[in-house]
């Protein structure tokens, strides 16, 4: 057991909201149903953000009582988070140190302990965001401008191993798309493009062991999407949910939103390489209740039908929920905590 150090008392929050439900107009939306069955005993959110890099643990077992700790690092910016219980490892993407880092002990850890990097890799990247996981292989993207030509859209994906306290640099893609977030779904990895409305998926993905240029497999446009950034992927429900920054020189954080598809991988197939995936196929949560104007990431519990949101711009950064989504529209989160700078959000359920 690793020895624990505190270097300053953190005093545990609690967060209690209540639940609002409103339905949009759009009566060919497909309902998002909850699926009867057992809820999870323990739900926890692994948080990131880019003001302090600190973790920031939920316990959003009950969204009516909400507890949290902060556990302080090392790094001054974070991204990508995620957590792997088999190991209690939490591991993010430093956007200080440019580099995976990985914590063991989570579970231990009171709120306000100092923790140390436990498993480490090599400072490669220059403006790593989401962290997607397959087994040993950790694949982190990279929205710097790959060429040194900001007239193209480039991005890099670093896939990393992990073994013992090391995470290992096996090989780089250079992509021709910006990215930001990204997901495995099987062994396929799907990517949103920034700047645009468009989802592209990889397939095989790590099958692609060389540094190499590649092109997406399969690209579409998601219809009623500004600006993508987040995603997230539920095989038990074959859900898929992509987050909408909107207009990025947006000033009042009110244009965000957030989509689900539902039966995905039907829809998916059925849309042709550079088609669109239309609106009536999907469920969208927008307007000025969500308080969603720059959702950077998302992460989902299909047994309780809750989204849950890292939104870097409203109020200055906040980790939102929400549930009885139904047919979408103007929602009112159910969960609305205060994290500054928030980047990235992970779901862990038993």
């Amino acid at each position: 057991m690793k020895r624990l150090k505190s270097v300053k008392f953190f005093t545990l929050a609690l967060s209690v909201s209540l639940v609002f439900f409103s339905c949009s107009d759009d009566d060919n939306a497909t309902p998002i149903v909850v699926p009867s069955g057992e809820e999870p005993s323990n739900s926890e959110l692994y948080t990131s953000n880019n003001s302090d890099g600190n973790i920031m643990i939920y316990n959003v077992t009950d969204l009516d009582n909400v507890s949290s700790k902060s556990l302080l690092t090392t790094s001054l910016a974070a991204d990508g988070i995620y957590y792997d219980s088999s190991t209690d490892m939490a591991v993010q993407a430093s956007r200080s140190n440019l580099g995976l880092e990985g914590f063991l002990d989570i579970s231990l850890n009171d709120s306000g302990i100092s923790i140390d990097i436990d498993v480490s890799g090599s400072a490669d990247m220059e403006s790593p965001r989401e962290v997607a996981v397959n087994g040993n292989f950790y694949v982190v993207a990279d929205n710097a401008d790959a060429d040194g030509n900001p007239l193209t859209a480039d991005g890099r994906l670093y896939i990393y191993e992990k073994s013992g306290t090391s995470f290992t640099l096996r090989n780089t893609i250079t992509t021709d798309i910006k990215l930001w977030g990204i997901t495995f779904k099987g062994n396929d990895l799907y990517a949103v493009v920034d700047t645009t409305g468009d989802l592209a998926v990889y397939t095989n993905f790590l099958t692609n062991d060389a540094d190499v240029s590649l092109s997406a497999s399969k690209r579409i446009t998601i219809e009623g999407i500004v600006r993508t950034h987040g995603i997230t992927y539920d095989a038990s429900s074959d859900t898929m949910i992509l987050t909408d920054i909107g207009d990025a020189g947006n000033t009042d954080d009110d244009d965000g939103g957030f989509q689900v598809i539902t039966a995905f991988t039907s829809k998916f197939n059925a849309t042709s390489n550079g088609g669109t995936l239309s609106a009536s196929e999907q469920v969208r949560v927008s307007g000025s209740s969500t308080m969603l104007g720059n959702p950077v990431d998302v992460a989902y519990q299909a047994s309780t039908g809750t989204v849950f949101i890292a939104e870097a711009g409203n109020g200055g950064g906040r980790i939102l929920a929400y549930n009885n989504i139904g047919t979408g529209g103007n929602i009112t989160p159910t969960l609305n905590n205060q994290l500054a700078a928030a980047s990235s959000v992970y779901l862990y359920t038993e």
